[in-house]
């Protein structure tokens, strides 16, 4: 049995958002939380019963162990994280709003510890053929700088004969289309589920008239990989690699939230993915992503702190009336 269900690579940042739905230009504190997209996928995955290990690199201060300690607490092996007494933590603040308003994010992450890791920094001994059974890569990591890591790791899991699962994940303050889609273009290559959202194709591929449109486009270009794109308040849907195309609704969801549902979303998919392949089981996967989607936007901060047995009831019931349990 491998020592891992999933191992994945990224940054992970302190979040720092202002009480009480204030703007930044007014407040006077600041809420602190711990944030990232793999790591959010990582604690999904724990909670859900999952054996994962979070690899990054982090300044060895507080900053950097309130990161790793919090990820650690909920299940997720960070035994692994390279510590340096150089770089920084990268930061973001985060200004939720409500309509109108639109919420927004100002990242502070420049010459963050994460993105100096070198590829000889990854621990060669996880990567064997029992280390794990898949590596769970997103587009923001080489965004970071760090994408001869995130090659090299790719590289590795390869060899070692995993799975790889990638989230596009494209981030516009990170860099332009054109490069994201060039250096995301090996990891998408050899993916075998590849999450990417239908904004997120029209940014990278130019204009599409249809989700179907979108992924037989995408079908055409990536034919080794499952396909699942998500498409907001509309749900999400997916093409298997023999051409049938599932659609799953969104399940009914406050929106306390929303930072990490894509997170959630990612971590409910490769759960029910790595139980069984076909195509009535990638329907099942997109079902579980979008209840882990749902439950997450009811749990402030960025880590997707469901239940299991919340997800399994969400699964298998649908929406469900909320009570209190006493």
């Amino acid at each position: 049995m491998p020592i891992y269900d999933v191992v994945t690579l990224g940054e992970t940042m302190i979040r720092l958002t202002p009480p009480a739905m204030q703007r930044i230009e007014q407040t006077q504190s600041f809420e602190m939380h711990v944030g990232g997209s793999e790591s959010n996928t990582a604690v999904g995955l724990a909670r859900l019963g999952m054996r994962v290990c979070w690899l990054s690199r982090l300044t060895d201060n507080a900053l950097g162990h309130t990161i790793s300690g919090t990820i650690a607490r909920f299940g997720v092996d960070t035994s692994h994280v390279v510590w340096t007494d150089e770089d920084r933590v990268g930061l973001y603040f985060y200004e939720p709003s409500p309509p109108p308003r639109s919420s927004h994010i100002i990242y502070d992450r420049a010459a963050s510890a994460l993105s100096k890791m070198q590829p000889d920094d990854l621990p060669a001994h996880v990567f064997a053929a029992q280390g794990a059974r898949l590596l769970h890569l997103t587009g923001i990591t080489p965004a970071t700088g760090a994408v001869d890591v995130a090659t090299r790791a790719l590289q590795l899991a390869q060899e070692a004969g995993w799975l790889m699962s990638f989230d596009v994940n494209y981030r516009r303050k990170l860099w332009d289309p054109q490069t994201a889609r060039a250096v995301c273009e090996p990891f998408m290559q050899a993916a075998n589920v590849l999450f990417i959202s239908l904004d997120d194709v029209h940014t990278l591929y130019g204009a599409v008239s249809s989700p179907t449109e979108a992924l037989t486009l995408l079908a055409s270009l990536y034919p080794q990989a499952t396909i699942v794109m998500t498409l907001g308040a509309k749900g999400a849907v997916a093409r298997t690699i023999e051409g049938a195309i599932l659609e799953q609704p969104t399940f009914p969801a406050g929106e306390l939230g929303r930072i990490g549902g894509g997170d959630a979303f990612s971590a409910g998919f490769v759960y029910a993915y790595l139980h069984e392949t076909g195509e009535e089981n990638i329907a099942m996967a997109l079902r579980w992503g979008a209840a882990c989607a749902a439950l997450k936007y009811s749990i402030a901060g960025d880590l997707p702190l469901f239940e299991y047995s919340e997800v399994l009831a969400l699964v298998q019931q649908g929406a469900v009336r909320p009570t209190i349990q006493r």
